[in-house]
């Protein structure tokens, strides 16, 4: 099973070839689209497990073979589960739109290219990533000792129009978390988050 909310659009996903057999993501992340839908995709062998499953799902809201009749039919037609809702499919094929006129590896490359260009920068000013390898489109640093985080998160908000994300759970007040996802993953924007923190560390 495969996470791939954060990556779908940015990195390589080969699903088929890499025998995945279950992968989800979201289409407000490299896909530069809404948020609010979740593009999911099962194999077979995930298929075969779903319908040979004993008990009912404990939610509704997951029970991902009711939404197999809903839009694929079955067992004697189609079964309601919910109203699609149709502006955000349209949202989603406009970006999709979008990725196949940029293409896909060349989409891959950019933002391979753009976390290369801001590790670089981040490393020549002292910052180190917290793992050792990093998603293209998310990039987890260390908080330079002694800096203030929600003060320099802050500053950074209201003079640059930058926002970049806090550690979460055990890593909050450790760590910042920087987006270079979908339209924002560009060498313009790369150059003014360390610009920005160029100038808001000193």
């Amino acid at each position: 099973m495969v996470d791939a909310v954060t990556s779908l659009g940015g990195h390589e996903l080969r699903v088929d070839e890499w025998g995945v057999d279950a992968i989800y993501s979201g289409t407000q992340k490299c896909l530069s689209c809404p948020p609010g839908l979740a593009p999911v995709s099962f194999g077979e062998r995930a298929l075969a497990r779903m319908d040979a499953r004993k008990t009912k799902p404990q939610s509704w809201y997951l029970d991902v073979s009711m939404l197999r009749k809903h839009y694929l039919g079955g067992g004697g037609g189609r079964v309601y589960h919910h109203t699609a809702p149709v502006n955000m499919t349209d949202a989603l094929h406009e970006a999709l739109t979008i990725v196949l006129e940029e293409g896909l590896d060349a989409r891959i490359a950019r933002h391979e290219a753009s976390h290369k260009r801001l590790r670089a920068g981040l490393e020549d000013m002292g910052i180190t990533y917290v793992p050792k390898h990093s998603l293209h489109s998310l990039n987890c640093i260390r908080i330079p000792e002694g800096s203030d985080d929600a003060g320099i998160r802050k500053h950074l908000l209201e003079k640059y129009s930058i926002e970049i994300g806090g550690g979460l759970g055990s890593m909050a007040g450790k760590a910042w978390r920087i987006g270079l996802m979908g339209h924002g993953s560009t060498q313009r924007n790369v150059d003014l988050v360390l610009a920005a923190l160029r100038e808001v560390l000193r």
